[in-house]
């Protein structure tokens, strides 16, 4: 009997657009002759189920079912496709845990923390991963730019300390009234505002998982950015190259690899995670930007790109995950 897969989509943040995205490539590659597939959109309008026939219907929330208009349908599974709130920050990942529901991404204490950026680089420090100086900034608590001008080097980036699709980031190469505007830019996204010191160096990102309790380590692909960094318009439109795999010495690969093990780990990931580095060619190590524990699987997406690099079809890519969370 086929296995019931739930596939969630949507959101309650601005990445709700690259979910979308990132669903339609998993349904359009998830083996059919194994898994029965459910597309459940949750918006802050309410959890839907959409039918392949075009018809929409309210989730019931209570046990995370549908209703196909005869019977009620369970599911053995969630497969994670929403980036940002809810799916991303834990607490889908804990209403989940309370229904006993098996999903494919990190359990709701690690999605909790790695999606606060300057929490998990502490985390990470603390673990002897090298990573970026940076301060964090609260938005009933701040007061103004100058109280942070001697702490860091410039330049900086500054980001919203919990979100993605580097929606919200500014770098600022001076200390000078970019800071305060790029400060603000990002508080319109998040009340949490991370600055964090640039690192010089060429930016890799790779994807990791486990199947079979093997950690695996897919190619890495180097990001080359046409714009001053690797912005939402570099990551989704097209102002970036790159290269999978990455063109570099093996020693640098294995450095960047054996770091990406080593960090999940540390954190106890599960599921697809993409990790995102800058290799420091004077220090001779990657330093750890951040962990993206639902890493995006549109056509424009890089972990598709690194599982294709690898010889591997999504289609068996997708069947690993759900079978490993199955398992």
């Amino acid at each position: 009997m086929k296995k019931r897969i739930a596939l969630v989509t949507g959101g309650y943040s601005g990445e709700a657009e690259i979910s979308y995205k990132s669903a339609i490539t998993v349904e359009q590659n998830i083996d059919l002759g194994k898994f029965e597939v459910y597309k459940i959109d949750i918006t802050q309008n309410g959890w839907f189920y959409l039918a392949k026939d075009g018809s929409k219907s309210p989730v019931d929330i209570s046990d995370f079912s549908v209703s196909d208009g005869s019977s009620k349908i369970k599911f053995d599974a969630a497969l994670m496709c929403i980036h940002g709130n809810p799916g991303e920050d834990g607490k889908l990942q804990g209403y989940f845990d309370m229904l006993n529901l098996p999903y494919t991404s990190c359990d709701a204490a690690t999605s909790a923390l790695t999606f606060n950026k300057r929490y998990t680089v502490a985390v990470a420090a603390f673990s002897g991963i090298h990573v970026a100086r940076s301060v964090l900034l609260f938005k009933d608590r701040f007061t103004s730019p100058e109280e942070i001008v001697n702490t860091l080097r410039f330049p900086v980036f500054v980001k919203p300390n919990n979100g993605g699709s580097s929606i919200g980031m500014s770098k600022v190469n001076t200390a000078s009234e970019e800071l305060g505007a790029a400060i603000e830019k990002a508080f319109k996204e998040d009340n949490q505002v991370l600055v964090e010191e640039y690192i010089q160096g060429r930016e890799f990102t790779i994807g990791v998982f486990r199947k079979n309790k093997e950690v695996i380590t897919l190619p890495i692909t180097e990001i080359i950015s046409k714009k001053d960094f690797f912005d939402f318009e570099a990551k989704y439109l097209g102002a970036s190259e790159e290269i999978t795999p990455a063109q570099a010495d093996e020693a640098v690969l294995n450095k960047v690899r054996d770091a990406a093990r080593k960090i999940y780990s540390i954190f106890n990931c599960r599921g697809i995670v993409r990790i995102d580095f800058i290799y420091n060619e004077k220090a001779g190590e990657p330093f750890m930007l951040e962990i993206n524990t639902v890493p995006g699987q549109s056509e424009a997406s890089l972990v598709p790109q690194q599982v294709k690099a690898n010889g591997w079809t999504l289609k068996e890519f997708y069947t690993a995950l759900i079978e490993e969370a199955l398992a």
